[in-house]
Order: structure tokens, then C-alpha cells, then sequence
């Protein structure tokens, strides 16, 4: 699925200029690391030595932040839901 969106991504990329395009996965990576649980997403220099330099590279890295994301809101609403201090 994932892959999916990422090629549709590079399509895009290839459309788009590359300014554009940094710009969007700045804005992105910005989100994530605001919105998104510490750890679960790799610094840019962590991108480019895992997975690469390119702006496909860094849209993998979002993805799989943000699927690490998802993970852990959905481990974390399996807890049972602390007791209420009514009854």
C-alpha cells in the first residue's frame, strides 16, 4: 500500500519542480516531528545514510513514521481505559 503511495509520490516529483517538492517534505517532516511520538521519525542525515539522498528516500522515511505513528496509537488504545474516581 505504501508503496503504492510512494510511487505516485515519484510521479508526482517528476511533475512538480524539485523546490516544490523539498518544500512539501519539509512541511511533512515538520508535522511529524511535532505532532508525532519521539524516536519515530529519523533525522535527515539518518535518511540519507539508511535509506538514501533522494526526495524518494525521505518520502520512505515519512511513511514509515508515520505508519510507526499509527502503530503506537493503536498498541496504546488497547489499554483498558483507567477507572473512574465516580464509582
Amino acid at each position: 500500500m505504501f508503496r503504492n503511495i510512494l510511487a505516485k509520490l515519484n510521479v508526482y516529483l517528476v511533475m512538480k519542480n524539485d523546490h516544490e517538492c523539498r518544500a512539501a517534505l519539509r512541511m511533512i517532516r515538520a508535522t511529524i516531528e511535532e505532532h508525532c511520538p519521539p524516536g519515530v521519525l529519523m533525522s535527515e542525515e539518518q535518511v540519507n545514510g539508511h535509506y538514501g539522498p533522494t526526495l524518494l528516500d525521505e518520502a520512505e522515511a515519512l511513511s514509515v513514521a508515520i505508519v510507526a505513528t499509527v502503530e503506537r496509537l493503536s498498541f496504546d488504545s488497547t489499554k483498558p481505559p483507567a477507572p473512574s474516581i465516580k464509582s
